[in-house]
């Protein structure tokens, strides 16, 4: 038998952003601005991504990295007050793997003329595929993507 694993965690990551929480909630909700700073990027083979952004909703994408396995990413949306928040439940996979379960919650608060973001992730971490350090650090990647995608708005608007 396989020797079986889960390994749980919580991590809060805050960001803030020349945008207002209008501008910062369009990129999370838009399917085109979200799969640019989502699943895009130098590097990146998007197989699919389907988003349906309400409660209840699904968000589904494939992707990878150069040449390697294919990570999937499928999201129910749990609870969306527009503006404000976005809860979700997620999970991933890498090739045939399941590597995590999560719950993210993501909170946006006026600042001044910006937005600070507020993520926080509750994660079951799956057979020592992923942890807690990994899915941080990724994260805060992503929400990096969110900056340099909120400022190409910014040059088209």
């Amino acid at each position: 038998m396989t020797e079986r694993s889960v390994i749980h965690s919580t991590f809060r990551i805050e960001r803030s952003y020349d945008a207002t929480p209008e501008q910062v909630f369009f990129a999370l909700a838009d399917k085109a601005s979200k799969r640019r700073w989502f699943v895009e990027g130098e590097g990146w083979q998007v197989d699919s991504f389907e988003m349906d952004f309400r409660p209840g909703g699904a968000e589904r994408s494939s992707f990878r990295y150069q040449d390697g396995p294919v990570v999937s990413n499928d999201t129910v949306y749990q609870d969306i007050i527009e503006n404000q928040r976005i809860v979700f439940a997620y999970s991933m996979a890498v090739g045939e793997n399941r590597i995590s379960a999560s719950l993210g919650t993501i909170e946006l608060f006026a600042e001044g003329a910006g937005t600070k973001l507020a993520y926080t992730e509750q994660g079951a971490f799956l057979d020592g595929h992923d942890n807690v350090a990994q899915r941080e650090a990724g994260c805060r990647e992503l929400y990096e993507a969110l900056a340099v995608e909120l400022e190409r708005q910014r040059k088209v608007a």
